[in-house]
């Protein structure tokens, strides 16, 4: 018997079956094989429909069980992961209204900096934990302020998983979860945020449901099983954001742990049992998967633009065929890259920079000394920097670091990078081979709450690895302390 987990990214839909009773991960698919369209009728705008995911769900999920030989009877639970932050908005059929705004549209900055003003930085960092910002409330407003006929004509509004539920089941409903990552949850009152709606203009009318995070939410339908090939009484057990979920398919749970991520931008989500939101500014503070109010559970979620993509535009254009190829040039030059300093901030603003755009910087470079391997070796220790830049800033707010999981991604296989930040955090990075799909199949099986269980699964199922903090830590500190000057120069504008 099996889980099914689907992971409805803004790229690609991919989808996952695992064993129940060991965890194993059976086969993922993709759908479609080339990325997904975005639709960008202005500059900074990004919409998808809805109704796309559903079909490359769907799709994914007939190659899979054709692939594996699976029938519809032999899958006895849903998890769900999806790209966060965004909207998507139904009449009272159920129809969307239009496409979602997902998470990299930012029409609705000036909005949420507008009601960060005027609410009031304390109100916002003790009670939403967050700016408003560009999250999924201020782009509902957005859709008030400027689509008036459609908002109108809302019956409910949701995030990309809650809608992918609803087609496997005809039921609206979200989680505590991921209204706290549209900005919708008052921690300090454990509720809906009534103030922000009200200040918004936004009916409560339209908020979903709220079902727990692991538990019975909905149930496969008639319709959902004619379209997904589930059959009709399917429990759907799960439904979490996609860092959220990163950090549960790396068992990521507790006080002090972190997950990272180092692919095209770097994400550091550290779990805390602290409502502080200090860093409210430059880091984003959502309900973990396992909140409960009895026991809270934050996830301080730091990203970081500027991170592989320098390494891959590097990659494109300098004379090396591989990253591979990449990484054994730079293993040739010492720590400190012998003083040539990169800052990898050239992938727009940077949040955790107070949204500064800094650009990438190459500085310190002696055109009779310094070679391609010396420009390699700067790139992988300027982000690994930046992930430790980042850790300080976590600290600075309350994260006390025990452990960091990983999954087994482009810049966590370089063996520069992860040991940079290890020595630099004095902590283990555990390497685990799994994708969110595979965590989210797994998850179903937490509405039993068996939570040990789970991690003895990830433990024995992923773990590919565990880098060493090295003792003698010198050499790193005065990179690093070089990189911050540079970075401070450049912050300060001297």
């Amino acid at each position: 018997m099996y889980y099914l987990g689907l992971d409805i990214g803004s790229s690609s839909i991919k989808v996952a079956l695992v064993e129940i009773t060991t965890g194993k991960s059976v086969g993922v698919v993709q759908e479609p094989e080339k990325e997904m369209s975005m639709f960008a009728q202005k500059n900074g705008w990004a919409e998808q429909k809805p109704d796309d995911w559903w079909m490359h769900s769907c799709n994914a999920i007939a190659r899979l069980k054709k692939q594996y030989n699976i029938s519809r009877t032999q899958i006895k639970g849903i998890g769900i992961s999806y790209q966060m932050h965004g909207l998507v908005i139904v009449d009272k059929e159920g129809k969307p209204l239009r496409k979602s705004i997902i998470w990299c549209d930012s029409r609705a900055v000036q909005i949420g900096k507008d009601a960060f003003t005027s609410i009031g930085e304390e109100k916002c960092a003790s009670s939403l934990l967050n700016s408003p910002a560009n999250f999924t409330a201020s782009k509902l407003k957005w859709v008030k302020d400027n689509e008036p006929d459609i908002y109108s004509n809302i019956y409910k509004f949701m995030l990309p998983g809650d809608y992918i539920a609803f087609k496997f089941s005809n039921t609206i409903n979200s989680t505590i979860s991921g209204l706290s990552e549209g900005i919708f949850w008052d921690f300090k009152n454990d509720t809906i945020a009534d103030f922000l709606l009200e200040h918004y203009g936004i009916d409560k009318a339209l908020v979903p449901d709220v079902v727990d995070t692991f538990g019975l939410q909905s149930v496969v339908d008639e319709k959902g099983e004619t379209d997904s090939g589930i059959a009709a009484g399917t429990p759907i057990y799960y439904r979490a954001g996609d860092q959220p979920n990163n950090a549960l398919s790396l068992n990521v749970f507790n006080p002090g742990e972190v997950a990272a991520t180092g692919g095209t931008s770097g994400v550091v989500y550290a779990v805390t049992d602290n409502l502080s939101g200090k860093e409210s500014t430059r880091v984003n503070n959502f309900a973990h998967v396992n909140y409960k109010q009895s026991l809270p559970r934050i996830g301080k979620l730091l990203n970081i633009n500027g991170a592989g993509i320098q390494y891959r535009w590097l990659l494109n254009n300098l004379a090396v065929d591989s990253y591979d190829d990449m990484n054994q040039l730079a293993s040739q030059v010492p720590v400190g890259s012998d003083g040539v300093c990169m800052l990898p901030f050239g992938n727009g603003a940077e949040r955790m920079l107070n949204n500064m755009e800094i650009g990438t910087r190459l500085v310190n470079l002696n055109l009779n000394n310094h070679q391609k391997g010396h420009v390699c070796r700067a790139a992988l220790e300027g982000i690994a920097f930046s992930f430790v830049y980042g850790m300080d800033i976590l600290k600075s707010d309350g994260i006390n670091i025990k452990v960091m999981r990983a999954g087994n991604d482009n810049l966590f296989r370089s063996e520069i990078f992860a040991n940079t930040v290890a020595t630099l955090i004095d902590q283990e990075i555990e390497i685990y081979n799994t994708t969110g799909a595979i965590g989210a199949a797994r998850a179903a099986g937490l509405h039993e709450g068996d939570f040990d269980s789970y991690g003895k699964l990830v433990e024995d199922n992923d773990h590919v690895m565990t880098f060493m903090p090295f003792k003698d830590k010198a050499p790193y500190l005065k990179a690093y302390e070089n990189w911050k000057a540079e970075l401070n120069l450049k912050l300060n504008n001297k």
